[in-house]
């Protein structure tokens, strides 16, 4: 068996840098993108393009323009520009999970845009043509056959090459629903999870397939008498099939914004929260639901939130072995 290489890459939005590690050790080897490189303010959904290059919603949190998506050298790490900039047509304004689809379409959630007196205003579902350089918009999804608040969070293609995206509700943060999208007419499928007593489907955001074929998504507690988990869905289904609590009822909070399966289909956390936890990243094995510390504590990581391996699919966030 060769030497295995890849690296882990975290989106910090403590420092506003994207961190690199030892996919297998996680030893840290830099911070890769250095704080706010190319106007980086709020770091959210990583991927790498199909020329190798390192993408990134830039949510541009308090800064008066846009989002945008930004490109960094998968060498060095150093920005090679704006892939979609704030003043462009289409513009994000508070863009969050990205994914590229294998003909390059980039299918960014733009969390929601706000109206004059500060308060928000549903979000959409964006498309960009991308030619490696930079993406030219090709238009919004329709999602009014979903009758539910629309300010979507995070984005994958499944199995069947249907667009799943994961979808709260501000107003009632009890709400939450996970939809689907035709990615080739961007029309409205079906509601494919909807929160409810049973699955207790709470704010959602990170949202994948495992190698078991299940969607696992991540989920916040209600109050104090519940947990940060994450929800596992039958992958053809949407049933809830389990959870895995990610803190205990009563004790700190230890909470996921986005989760990707890693070598040996591990299920890799990056933790959130106020509790000893924060900054930690877990290994997940999900049949046991038991977990290894894969980077500790209070050590390089401020607020770890979205991530991504060099060996990560760019649509379905797979990872090749």
């Amino acid at each position: 068996m060769g030497i295995r290489k890849d690296f882990l890459y975290i989106g910090d939005t403590s420092d506003d840098t994207v961190k690199r590690f030892n996919a297998f050790t996680g030893q840290v080897r830099d911070p890769f993108v250095t704080s706010t490189s190319g106007g980086l303010h709020g770091p959210r959904g990583l991927i790498f393009d199909h020329l190798g290059n390192l993408l990134v919603s830039n949510q541009n949190v308090d800064q008066p323009q846009n989002g945008e998506v930004l490109k960094y050298s998968r060498k060095t790490g150093a920005f090679l520009g704006k892939v979609v900039s704030s003043d462009q047509e289409g513009a994000p304004f508070s863009p969050r999970g990205i994914v590229l689809s294998d003909n390059n379409v980039l299918y960014v959630a733009d969390l929601q845009n706000t109206s004059p007196d500060g308060q928000p205003l549903p979000g959409e579902l964006r498309a960009y043509n991308y030619n490696g350089t930079t993406a030219d918009f090709i238009g919004t999804f329709n999602h009014s056959g979903f009758n539910g608040a629309f300010f979507p969070r995070s984005v994958v293609i499944g199995p069947e090459g249907l667009l799943y995206v994961s979808v709260f509700n501000p107003f009632d943060p009890l709400n939450g629903w996970v939809l689907r999208f035709d990615p080739e007419t961007r029309e409205f499928i079906d509601v494919f999870v909807e929160s409810n007593d049973v699955n207790n489907l709470h704010r959602p955001e990170g949202l994948v397939f495992g190698p078991d074929g299940n969607l696992y998504v991540t989920s916040f507690r209600a109050d104090e008498n519940d947990t940060d988990k994450i929800l596992i869905f039958d992958g053809e289904s949407g049933a809830f099939l389990d959870k895995i609590d990610l803190d205990t009822i009563g004790g700190p909070r230890s909470f996921a914004m986005a989760i990707l399966f890693g070598p040996e289909g591990q299920l890799f956390v990056p933790i959130s929260g106020v509790g000893p936890d924060t900054g930690s990243v877990r290994s997940y094995d999900v049949q046991t639901k038991t977990f290894d510390v894969f980077i500790l504590p209070g050590g390089t990581l401020g607020s770890p939130w979205y991530l991504t391996f060099g060996n990560t699919d760019p649509a379905t966030l797979a990872y090749e072995e």
